[in-house]
């Protein structure tokens, strides 16, 4: 790749530096280029590895290599075309329906994503990005909702939303309205449930062997709970009402973050708008 596309700093708006300062007194440890990419936000790892092979890092204006090892201190270099090609990535926000898998179709049962079509794009998203065939290339669910659950479900191609709302270190808040039953009464579940019970579901469960991460849980209504998790093991929610006897006749997430389901329709989907953030 010719050098023009690595025009040096301090020329505005050819590359992203992402540099620390040296400490002359500190050992420098190294991790591998693409995590770093990944830990300052530039790109999800898969993304810095295609963004490496295509000539398009530099490190220290030294053409980067696949696997190469890193300093804190090293100056990382991206070519124009890696920003060109991030800004052309979409995140879709889907009102999941019930017998719809959030990943891979399982079961006969369709994926998610074979509802983003033309024709089910809420007619009040006011998103000006343009629909086309190739935003469904690589559009993955960052976390997943079960096939029995409806609400919000994000669908992205880009890689640092996905690191944002289900990376190993996401403090993402996702908060759910969950409909439940206390063994024969289906109304007014409150008056009926124990309070020590309700403080169990805020802390002091486990699943598959290891403590949850205290959660909000609240009593939304007579038969609704609202709960407020910042982590996504499978079929949390129906699992920790088993333990301690209700029994999920409804589950719906409403919020990720700083995004919320809003008014969007069942089964239609909205572009992530640019004002947008989780």
């Amino acid at each position: 790749m010719s050098d023009q596309n690595f025009p040096k700093p301090p020329a505005s708006g050819a590359v992203r530096v992402r540099a620390v300062p040296a400490d002359a007194n500190a050992p420098a440890p190294t991790v591998r280029l693409n995590k770093r990419m990944a830990d300052l936000g530039l790109c999800s790892r898969r993304e810095a590895d295609d963004w490496i092979a295509r000539g398009w890092v530099r490190v220290n204006g030294v053409p980067a290599v696949m696997g190469q090892p890193v300093a804190a201190t090293a100056r990382i270099d991206v070519a124009r075309e890696a920003e060109q090609q991030q800004r052309q990535q979409v995140t879709i926000l889907i009102n999941k329906p019930v017998g719809y898998v959030s990943g891979q179709a399982e079961d006969g049962h369709e994926p998610a994503v074979a509802l983003v079509q033309p024709e089910n794009r809420w007619r009040e998203c006011n998103s000006r990005m343009r629909w086309g065939f190739e935003q469904l290339r690589g559009l993955a669910p960052a976390g997943r909702l079960d096939i029995d659950s409806i609400g919000l479900l994000v669908l992205t191609q880009d890689g640092r939303v996905a690191r944002q709302l289900i990376g190993e270190d996401s403090e993402m808040e996702k908060e759910y309205l969950v409909r439940v039953s206390y063994g024969h009464e289906n109304v007014n579940v409150q008056a009926a449930f124990p309070a020590e019970r309700l403080a169990a579901l805020c802390h002091g469960l486990s699943l598959d062997g290891k403590l949850l991460r205290p959660a909000q849980v609240s009593w939304q209504n007579p038969e609704q709970l609202r709960f407020v998790l910042k982590e996504g093991k499978k079929r949390q929610i129906r699992r920790m009402c088993e333990q301690v006897g209700l029994f999920v006749t409804g589950l719906k997430r409403v919020r990720i973050g700083r995004v919320n389901l809003g008014h969007l329709p069942i089964g239609q989907w909205r572009y992530l708008a640019p004002h947008e953030q989780f």
